[in-house]
Parts: C-alpha cells; sequence; structure tokens
C-alpha cells in the first residue's frame, strides 16, 4: 500500500479494508491524527494490527503500538490477529511476528494468587495484594520471617523477574496468567516492568484519559508511539467520565468517619514513630516529583497529568497542609461545607437545583471556612502521601474520602478562565421513587480536556469505531484538527442488511416515542402488534432496544396487561435487561442457548445499556434488532443542560445539532449488533416516524444508508412485515460462492490500485 509491504493475516482481502488502510497510512505519514469509520463485521482489528505493525517494521523509529479497548473481552479479541501471524505471513518483527505484545487490566483479572482470587470485588482485590505486597508489609516479613503473609509470586518477580526480559510472543490475559504461574512470578507487576519492552500494548481506555491512572503506564510510551481508540463512539463521553465527580450525602458522612479515623492514626504514628511523619513532611517541602507521587515533569516522558498544573507539579506542598494533623482538619472544614451546601440544597422550598462555575463554588468556600484555592490543588495528592506514610492497606475504605480530595484538585485547578466545569447540587439524585438522596457533581463540560495531553504529545491518535456519523461533529467535540477523516461504505454481494423505518401501525396511526405520543395507547398496542407478527414471522433471536428504563417497564406492563407478552411467549422465551449487571449477563446466556435450541428468542433491552453496548448478536442470535423510538437522553438532566449550554457558547455546536447526533449515534450502535461479517444478514427496523426526517437519516453511518432504499421508508408495520418475510425469504437460500469471491480484491485489483 503506498509502498509500505502490508502484512495480512489472510489470503484476500475486502475492498473497504484495503481503503481503511490506505487512509490510515495518510494519517501515520502525517504524523497525525484520524477519524476512520469502518462497517461492522469487515475485519476493521485486523487491519489496524496489520497496518500499524508493518509500518512499525519499516519505520523503526516509530514508537509503540498502544491500542485501547474498553472491555476485557474486547482486549482479548484485539489479541487474537497478531497471535495468528506467524513466519509464514511475516518476517520477523513485522506484522505480529517476533514482537512482544502485552495486555495491561486490574488485579483482578491478572492475579494467580489462590487466596486473594477467592475476593470478587475489584476493589477487595486489590487490598488483599497489598497486603500481601506493600513495602511496609516486606519489610516486617524480613524482620521477623513468617510474622505476616507475602506472596510468593510477587517475590518471584522481585528475585528473578523484575531484571528479566519476557519472550517474544503476543500475551492475552490468560495466556500472562498462565506464563506468570510456570515462573512463579507475578503477572501484575511484570507486565506493568515489562511495558517499555513491548512494541505492542492493549488495555482500557482509562489508562490514557484517566489522570490518576494515566501517569502510572505514560512514562514508559515513547511520544512516537501510535495511539488507537477502538470503538470510540462514545469518546466524549468517556473524556467527560474521567473528569467529572459525584458525591452524595451518605458518602460525607463516610468521609466525614474516614477523616477521624485517620486523625486517631496520625495521633498513634506521632506516639510511636514521629520520624516517619516528620520525613513526610520533609519530602512535601520536597515537591510532589522527588516524592514520587508524581512523574518527572520536566523530561516530556510522562503524561501531562489533565488533574495537575504545572504549580502543583513542580511547587512544595503548601505549608498550611503539609503536616498531617493540619491536613486532616483542613479536610474535615472541606467535608462540613460540602454537607452544609447540600443541606441548603435539600431544605430548599423552590426546586433546590444549585448550579455554580467553580469559581463561584470556590469564593463561596472561601467566604464561609477561609479554605484557600490552592491548597485545594493538592488534595488528591497530598491524600495518597498521607495513606501510604500511615501503611494504609484497605484503601477501599477511602474511597469516599478520596472523591472529595479528587473533587477539591479538580474543581480547584479548572477554577480560572472559561468555566469547563459546572457544581451542580441537586436536592434528590436517586432514581429510586420516593427516596430523597442530595447529590452533588463536578460535572466536566469540556470533552477535549481529558484528551488534548495525547494530541498534544503524541504524533498519531486513531479513533475509530463502525458509528462514528457523523463524524464532522468529533473534532469540534474533542477540539482537534484530523489529517484523515473517513466513512467507508461495505462491498456485499447480497444485500446482507436490511434497514426498514416504520412509521405508522397497520390501522395507520403514526408511532413514535415522542413526549406526547409514548403514553397513548394506540401507540403502545401498535408497537406490541409489530412486536407478535415479527415473533411470527423471524426465526431465531430478535434484539428489541427501548429508549430508557423506565420506559421499557412501562411498555412491559402495558403488553402484559393487554396480552401481548403471552402471544410472544408462544412463539419465542422472552429476556428483560435489568440495571443488574450479574441478571443481564445470566439473561443473555439462556438467550444465547434459547436461540441455540431453535426455539428461538427475544431480548427486551435499552438503549445506552449493557447491552447495546459491545455485546454481538451475530448469526441465529439476531436475525433482527427492533429499535423503539429515537434515544434521545433525558434532557432535564442540569449536567446536560448546562453541557449544552457550554457546546453552544465555546464551540458554536447547537444544542439541537448534538442532541440528534448523539441519539442517532446511539440508534447506530444498537442496530448494528446485528451484522458481523460478510456471509451474516440482519434486519434494522427502525419503529418511529421520526426517522423519515432527513436530518435523522442522513446521521446514519454511511455503510446502512446504503441500503436504505426510499421503498423501505415511512412504511406501516404490515408492509414492513411483508418486507421482513421476503428479505428473510432470499437470504436463506444457499450462499452463491462465486458472488462471495467477487467481494474480494484480486492480486490484480490491488496491483492496478
Amino acid at each position: 500500500i503506498d509502498g509500505l509491504d502490508v502484512f495480512f493475516p489472510f489470503p484476500r482481502l475486502y475492498r473497504e479494508q484495503y481503503l481503511y488502510m490506505k487512509s490510515l497510512k495518510q494519517a501515520l505519514d502525517s504524523n497525525g491524527h484520524c477519524l476512520l469509520e469502518m462497517p461492522t463485521g469487515t475485519g476493521k482489528t485486523a487491519c489496524l494490527l496489520s497496518l500499524i505493525t508493518s509500518y512499525q517494521y519499516a519505520n523503526p523509529e516509530r514508537g509503540k503500538l498502544i491500542y485501547c479497548t474498553r472491555t476485557v473481552p474486547e482486549m482479548d479479541s484485539v489479541m487474537e490477529p497478531p497471535a495468528t501471524m506467524g513466519e509464514s505471513t511475516s518476517p520477523k518483527g513485522a506484522g505480529g511476528n517476533n514482537v512482544l505484545g502485552l495486555c495491561l487490566s486490574s488485579r483482578r483479572n491478572m492475579c494467580i494468587h489462590e487466596e486473594v482470587m477467592e475476593e470478587s470485588d475489584r476493589e477487595l482485590v486489590d487490598n488483599a495484594c497489598r497486603k500481601k505486597t506493600a513495602s511496609w508489609v516486606r519489610t516486617a516479613n524480613e524482620k521477623n520471617p513468617g510474622s505476616v503473609k507475602t506472596c510468593s509470586y510477587y517475590e518471584g518477580y522481585s528475585n528473578e523477574g523484575i531484571d528479566s526480559t519476557m519472550p517474544s510472543g503476543v500475551y492475552d490475559l490468560e495466556s500472562l496468567r498462565t506464563w506468570g504461574k510456570s515462573k512463579n512470578w507475578c503477572p501484575y507487576y511484570l507486565t506493568r516492568r515489562a511495558i517499555n519492552h513491548a512494541n505492542i500494548l492493549v488495555f482500557n481506555y482509562q489508562y490514557m484519559l484517566d489522570p490518576k491512572v494515566a501517569k502510572m503506564v505514560s512514562k514508559e510510551l515513547e511520544q512516537e508511539s501510535i495511539i488507537v481508540f477502538d470503538e470510540a463512539h462514545n469518546l466524549d463521553n468517556i473524556c467527560i467520565e474521567a473528569l467529572s465527580v459525584e458525591i452524595n450525602e451518605l458518602g460525607l458522612e463516610k468521609a466525614g468517619r474516614s477523616l477521624n479515623t485517620l486523625q486517631r492514626q496520625v495521633a498513634i504514628m506521632k506516639a510511636e514513630d514521629a520520624e516517619k511523619l516528620r520525613r513526610e513532611y520533609n519530602s512535601l517541602v520536597n515537591g510532589l516529583v522527588e516524592q514520587g507521587l508524581l512523574p518527572g515533569a520536566g523530561g516530556g516522558h510522562s503524561l501531562g497529568s489533565a488533574v495537575l498544573s504545572s504549580d502543583v507539579i513542580n511547587e512544595a506542598v503548601p505549608g498550611n497542609i503539609r503536616r498531617a494533623e493540619h491536613f486532616v482538619a483542613f479536610m474535615k472544614k472541606l467535608v462540613e461545607h460540602l454537607k452544609a451546601r447540600l443541606n441548603v440544597v435539600k431544605s430548599s422550598t423552590n426546586g433546590g437545583v444549585v448550579s455554580e462555575s467553580p469559581m463561584r463554588f470556590l469564593h463561596h468556600l472561601k467566604v464561609e471556612t477561609h479554605l484557600e484555592a490552592k491548597p485545594l490543588k493538592f488534595c488528591y495528592s497530598r491524600l495518597s502521601s498521607l495513606l501510604r506514610a500511615l501503611e494504609v492497606s484497605n484503601l477501599d475504605e477511602y474511597n469516599y474520602l478520596s472523591d472529595v480530595a479528587d473533587f477539591a484538585t479538580l474543581l480547584a485547578t479548572y477554577s480560572e478562565g472559561i468555566a469547563r466545569f459546572a457544581v451542580i447540587m441537586e436536592p434528590n439524585g436517586s432514581s429510586i421513587p420516593g427516596a430523597i438522596e442530595p447529590r452533588l457533581q463536578l460535572a466536566c463540560l469540556d470533552s477535549s480536556l481529558a484528551i488534548a495531553p495525547l494530541f498534544k504529545r503524541f504524533s498519531s491518535v486513531i479513533i475509530t469505531s463502525g458509528t462514528l456519523s457523523p463524524i464532522d461533529l468529533y473534532p469540534k467535540l474533542l477540539d482537534f484538527e484530523p489529517r484523515v477523516s473517513e466513512s467507508f461504505s461495505m462491498s456485499t454481494f447480497r444485500p446482507c442488511i436490511r434497514p426498514l423505518i416504520v412509521s405508522r401501525g397497520s390501522d395507520q396511526t403514526q408511532i413514535s416515542t415522542r413526549f406526547q405520543d409514548r403514553d397513548d395507547p394506540n401507540v403502545t398496542r401498535n408497537y406490541g402488534q409489530l412486536m407478535v407478527d415479527l415473533c411470527s414471522s423471524i426465526p431465531d433471536g430478535i434484539v428489541a432496544f427501548f429508549t430508557s428504563y423506565s420506559y421499557l417497564e412501562t411498555i412491559v406492563v402495558a403488553w402484559e396487561l393487554a396480552g401481548v407478552l403471552k402471544q410472544i411467549s408462544e412463539k419465542k422465551l422472552i429476556f428483560i435487561e435489568t440495571k443488574d449487571v450479574m441478571e443481564t449477563s445470566l439473561a443473555l446466556t439462556n438467550y444465547r442457548k434459547a436461540c441455540d435450541s431453535g426455539k428461538g428468542a427475544v431480548f427486551l433491552s435499552v438503549a445506552r445499556g449493557k447491552v447495546s453496548e459491545g455485546i454481538n448478536f451475530d448469526r441465529h442470535y439476531g436475525r433482527a434488532v427492533i429499535l423503539f423510538g429515537v434515544p434521545f437522553q433525558y434532557t432535564k438532566s442540569h449536567v446536560l443542560i448546562a453541557r449544552l449550554e457550554f457546546l453552544q457558547t465555546h464551540y458554536n455546536i447547537k444544542e439541537a445539532d448534538f442532541l440528534n447526533f448523539d441519539a442517532l449515534r446511539q440508534a447506530s450502535q444498537c442496530v448494528g449488533r446485528v451484522i458481523r461479517s460478510k456471509t451474516d444478514y440482519g434486519l434494522m427496523i427502525f419503529a418511529d416516524a421520526r426517522y423519515n426526517r432527513r436530518d435523522k437519516r442522513n446521521k446514519l453511518p454511511k455503510w446502512i444508508k446504503q441500503f436504505l432504499l426510499d421503498g423501505f421508508m415511512n412504511l406501516s408495520s404490515d408492509v414492513a412485515v411483508s418486507f421482513t418475510k421476503q428479505f428473510l425469504r432470499e437470504m436463506s437460500q444457499p450462499i452463491d460462492q462465486n458472488k462471495l469471491q467477487k467481494v474480494f480484491f484480486s492480486a490484480e485489483e490491488l496491483q492496478a490500485m
């Protein structure tokens, strides 16, 4: 491709794969960032890995490939293509051959210690590990062997593995655990040590976007590294979440109790080991970098923390919070002030919601408590230092206090200039009817803040997904200029996708989930009849998405009373997504079993829920996806209102444009679950009259729009069912292998390109 030998793991490739890799190479050649939308089920991951590892081979000066995913299953699936590239397809060092590829994940996914792994919760696993590996625990064991339990795997790593190099290979999480066990070395700490030797690193988004996590791995990454964010359609939301903090009334109570505990521990340590606190005080005088709480800022070897400004990184910790007892008193004042602010909101008689800029909130704080903004910037790092000095292993007990410190640091750091945050206090943030739970949120409004250090530091950041449309809004939201921005159509040997826009019931009643229509019994009845008719016509699995959990519950109750669920259950088993992750996972497993048994099933789920993100319904698991309504965000959310005002003021993005963009990318993500390969096929049914509008359907990805013919729009439900039967009859015919071969590029066509 353009003079680059690309080592590809398969004998042939699709047209869109070639075009995708060509665009990718253009971005790398220009040392620029790019946005690429690739149809689902067309081998995007293989293309990314093949092109980039081949590019690294041809250009050894390019740094590591950093591949960011959202989930652990995605992480493991990314490691499959490089693992298949052997010496027959690639010379050493190219295409995944003779390179070192590693996954990084939490202790829960990497630990091999039997006793630690008995814990199921991530934070409990972390605590159990720290109790066996912390420096003070190991020091105590050295002084008095057998007095405390240490980790044999960590000791093995510390004694032998710390200076070793891992053999070349591509290691997913399972193979890392297996290899660590065979050497008696801890895979969790081993991989963190091996980062600087690896060519390919695969880990969660948070390792790059959350400043508290990013600083732990970023110092090993060269500026020439290539960063990939896969399935990045919600990247702006993830950036905002990384810099937002939420605290409720109960959390403040627990933070107060944690401070009382710290006060007692500081008093005990002053009496028993005052020298340790004195050493900590002296190190704080020297600043956070020298203390080791932050990586060095001068050499450009670490990610500029999005939380900490340069004065925090380079200066000494302010005198009024250096002494442990002074810092605890400082935090107590802050917690009491936050409680008082929530109490005012809670007792308000006029609705109670308060939204303030960080500067205004800090002014109120100073007037009431005389606390200055500057020490607040250091709260998070100062708390980390104190917990380390006090040799605390059970860090989960201090989570609520950590949230308060995080809130303070972010608040003070971003208080000046443009208000990129909003402090929102609500009298009731609970989703439970009748419950009263005052809530304080520091909401990040600017999604570019978390990702800006990456665009500034690394030469190429690649943002890709099957559903980035409308693609032109991402550069505004993330505040960057892509060198390449492309959306690709799908090459097919048959029309394997059938999008249908259903705007009316069989009785010609318009169907929609608009606020004024959603409670209309005629709409509910027509939705139910459409579902029954489709279940009678479609074999195997059907996935239905609703706009929210509350609307799903409303529909299920109405359908139960009307006998619709009974009619559906005569055809297929019914499974329902809930907010409980374990319940939903169990429902998914049983749904697949029902599809495998030939009975078929219906999965009722929610746009923006677990099922809509990263769960594939390929082959018989999803012959149709039905989207009941347009999945707009809840527009009365005070956080959303503040963000919409910010986007309008600073990026000139109109409220309606953003809401439509956000709803249609969620819709595309839902229906995109149905197709995962060239031989797969499925129906995409948009059941809402609003999808007929040009401003809605034009925001769908190019690879969906290419199949959305005029005759498939503005349908009544009975006509849609007729089209459904016709489509399934066509698709159930044996695959024409000759036509299938024409989807691939021939060697002659490749040479001609």
